[in-house]
């Protein structure tokens, strides 16, 4: 399946339609459905603007180990990142939350269109284990824009270490 495979009217994107994130996931071979909406202000908004429950919109969080060292974490809408098992999950005492301007250059992506897809640079990947088995939507690097894939494929592609990393 192609990304214009089951596309609706609704989805068609101004300019080339493409993102880097799209062109990332048409280099991997993932099969996804574009979805293009309005200006949204929260996740319940996004969940709403794509048609699905706040548990199917994926939060790609940038996480810094380090000076310079970053990793994406994947969590579902509905829940948070646990800092505690994650701390234990890469066995390190301290991570942070890059502001948005380093997050953007560690990137090449602006916070709330955040993804692994097309990454200025392709950073280590946690999912929470919540995310297995289910079909989600991820920004496409864009603000308005973002796909319909299947979570287990994502999972694959980006190599991910899947575990519990979360709370409600």
């Amino acid at each position: 399946m192609t990304r214009d495979e089951g596309r609706r009217p609704d989805d068609q994107r101004p300019g080339s339609g493409t993102t880097a994130a799209t062109e990332a996931l048409d280099a991997a071979g993932i099969p996804y459905r574009a979805i293009t909406h309005g200006p949204v202000r929260s996740l319940a908004e996004a969940a709403k603007a794509r048609g699905v429950e706040p548990s199917d919109v994926v939060k790609t969080l940038v996480v810094r180990r380090g000076e310079g060292d970053f990793l994406f974490v994947l969590v579902p809408g509905d829940r948070t990142i646990s800092w505690p098992k994650l701390r234990a999950l890469l066995g390190v005492s301290r991570l942070s939350m890059p502001d948005a301007e380093v997050a953007k250059q560690a990137t090449g992506y602006e916070r709330g269109t955040i993804t692994p897809f097309g990454s200025a640079t392709a950073w280590p990947v946690i999912a929470d284990e919540r995310l297995r088995g289910r079909r989600i939507t991820l920004g496409a690097g864009e603000h308005g824009r973002a796909v319909s894939v299947a979570a287990d494929g994502v999972l694959q592609a980006l190599a991910a270490v899947v575990a519990d990393v979360s709370d409600q």
